[in-house]
């Protein structure tokens, strides 16, 4: 309800942070179409939404498979992050005849999904453009439910901090900020890991990924 009903001159450029669990076989209805068996990650590459929310001003601005899960209740399969131009462009996208016949794939391929609306601490990400897809670079990602998001912020050096303004679809836990740390290598990750304070299963997800697309991690010049 505050996406829907928020005023325009407060509304701007709102990040969906997607955390993904697939399918082993993906779980289309009888009527779908689909001619033969396929995992559920195939069935969200089919998804691929990128015509459409380019149609409306979005781009998917963050992309990786999940390498190791460190910390967390339950283990993600990929993530990816897509960034509207407005909170209500969000919205609407919903109610899109193209989108929801996509849809039908995502549905079929996710085991579960939890999906945080978010915003930058550094603004000037906003006016970061598409990133290219010719990417392989190691990132630590780390989600908490914290009261305290400074410290939380200042607990990882380096790190793009992202503020949470709600959870759109999951559990009954709401997330309150997305952290990304740029690493030079799977081992340089762990160690990093390491060395976290105050993260613990069931309040926090902490990932190293092989990311191919970023605009998020820093200010693209």
């Amino acid at each position: 309800m505050f996406l829907a009903t928020r005023p325009p001159e407060e509304d701007g450029p709102i990040y969906m942070v997607n955390l993904m669990k697939y399918h082993e076989v993906a779980q289309y209805l009888d009527d779908a179409g689909v001619d033969k068996a396929i995992s559920g990650r195939e069935a969200d590459d089919r998804y691929n939404p990128a015509k459409v929310l380019n149609k409306i001003g979005a781009d998917i601005v963050f992309a990786g498979d999940v390498l190791k899960n460190h910390v967390g209740t339950e283990d993600w399969d990929r993530i990816a992050v897509v960034r509207y131009a407005t909170r209500k462009s969000f919205i609407d996208m919903q109610s899109r005849p193209d989108f929801g016949e996509k849809h039908v794939h995502k549905a079929a391929g996710m085991q579960r999904t939890i999906i945080v609306c978010c915003r930058p601490e550094n603004e000037a990400i906003d006016n970061n453009g598409r990133p290219d897809g010719a990417l392989s670079k190691i990132v630590v990602m780390v989600v908490r439910q914290t009261p305290d998001r400074t410290a939380a912020f200042a607990a990882i050096p380096g790190a793009a901090n992202y503020t949470a303004e709600g959870t759109i679809i999951g559990d009954e836990r709401q997330w309150d900020t997305v952290q990304f740390l740029v690493v030079d290598s799977e081992e340089a990750a762990t160690a990093a890991v390491s060395q976290l304070k105050g993260c613990e299963a069931g309040s926090s997800f902490v990932m190293t990924l092989r990311v191919s697309l970023d605009a998020m991690t820093s200010v693209m010049q």
